[in-house]
């Protein structure tokens, strides 16, 4: 980790960091118990001062999401649902697994203030189904945290009751989309409703729910321990607080690393992360996750990262997934990676991205292994504008982001797969990937 101070990470490397005692000795609870003698609004207002955006990849602020849920003033009685969104499957993205392996009592803290502000009494973590050992750390905490009273009935001795559930999904990539998510909870497959109506008006069970990403949640204690103010004195006006990033690639120290928003990339690459794996030279960056679009090396200088640089530089923050890729890297065949997970992983229900895809992995393929035509590189880039936008959920999106970004930025190397009948590097990596 780094020198800077930690909002999540403050636990991490603690003897025992996963048990209750740890984290009510580091002031764990407290904030929850603070929360709950404070209106409902006003808790959700301190989060939306806060200016926490969800760390899903949407970037929504967290405390406008909340005040969306009906209250019962206006005569909605309905059981409400909070739903915390583990499904963990951005290529690149591993940074929730660390909190709930590390400190799951911050996100069950997290979870009650959440649930106290929106007034639910329900609330479902559901984890990617591959995270066996994360989930029953975290089934191991919500014990622990009933037999302290931190859930169950009269929390706090208020007229407050909590439950809360481990729910393990199948691996599917689509359930991390909201509305897919709740279709499986109920034990449907995991397929994207069309909206409206938005999960807090027809959610979980059909009642109101909302979903908010693992270190969305894990943020909050904080904000309500300190102050919005305070939370806001990390990062930048705009993208305020601190970022969970995930480096991976050709990298020498890749890992998790916890830092202000606004930091610098090539800062994070070349000193927080140790500099490129055996002295190689930078070729590209992923920014956020394989949706985002790819930064060449040159367009990666004076790139720091917050939503509002990366969208200048013509990227995305998206989940904080930093992909670090060196010369010597062929990108048909990373190309050929991502749609061949895009293919896999679309749930089939939208016909441009079912169809899409599927013949954008096959093209790609094609191209790699020297079978293709100049042509198949304007029909793949066609490919990918079919999709964007004609699907009920992002998932066509991100998958046409990455085959147009690489057929744009680097389609020398297309060409040359072509010309060459093949791979022109003779292997398509320099060194293992990490």
């Amino acid at each position: 980790m780094t020198d800077f101070p930690k909002i999540l990470s403050a636990n991490w490397g603690k003897d025992n960091s996963q048990s209750i005692e740890t984290y009510i000795a580091s002031g764990g609870y407290k904030s929850a118990e603070k929360a709950l003698n404070m209106a409902p609004e006003k808790v959700a207002q301190e989060v939306l001062d806060a200016g926490l955006r969800g760390r899903g990849g949407a970037g929504f602020p967290a405390g406008r999401k909340w005040l969306f849920m009906p209250r019962q003033a206006s005569g909605d009685n309905r059981p409400k649902y909070l739903c915390v969104n583990a499904d963990e499957g951005e290529p690149g993205t591993f940074k929730d697994r660390e909190i709930i392996r590390n400190d799951p009592h911050m996100l069950i803290e997290g979870i009650i203030i959440a649930c106290w502000a929106m007034g639910a009494n329900n609330a479902y973590v559901y984890i990617r189904g591959e995270f066996s050992e994360p989930a029953e750390i975290l089934e191991k905490a919500i014990e622990e945290a009933y037999q302290k009273g931190f859930l169950g009935e009269k929390i706090f001795s208020k007229d407050f009751n909590l439950k809360v559930w481990v729910h393990r999904g199948a691996g599917a990539y689509i359930c991390g989309e909201e509305t897919s998510l709740i279709e499986s909870l109920e034990g449907k497959r995991g397929q994207p409703r069309i909206r409206p109506p938005f999960p807090p008006q027809r959610g979980v069970f059909d009642m109101p729910t909302t979903v908010n990403n693992v270190e969305t949640i894990a943020s909050v204690p904080f904000i309500i321990r300190e102050g919005a103010s305070v939370y806001r004195k990390f990062g930048t006006e705009k993208s305020p607080g601190t970022k969970l990033f995930c480096i991976s690639g050709h990298i020498s120290k890749p890992g998790v690393y916890e830092l202000p928003l606004g930091y610098p990339l090539m800062k994070l690459i070349n000193e927080v992360a140790g500099g490129m794996i055996n002295g190689l030279k930078l070729k590209a960056v992923i920014p956020g996750g394989s949706s985002t679009p790819i930064l060449k090396a040159n367009e990666c200088q004076g790139v720091n990262l917050d939503y509002e640089s990366l969208a200048q530089a013509g990227s995305m923050l998206g989940s904080g997934a930093v992909i670090v890729i060196a010369e010597g890297t062929c990108m048909v065949k990373l190309l050929e990676i991502l749609t061949h997970f895009y293919a896999h992983e679309s749930c089939g229900q939208c016909t441009p991205c079912r169809e899409g895809t599927g013949w954008a992995h096959q093209i790609t393929k094609r191209i790699y292994e020297g079978r293709a035509e100049l042509r198949d590189i304007d029909i793949l880039y066609s490919l990918g504008e079919n999709m964007l936008g004609r699907t009920i959920c992002p998932l066509a999106d991100a998958a046409a982001c990455p085959i147009m970004n690489f057929t744009k930025k680097f389609r020398e190397e297309f060409e040359a797969h072509i010309k060459h009948r093949g791979c022109p590097l003779g292997k398509p990596f320099p060194v293992e990937w990490k």
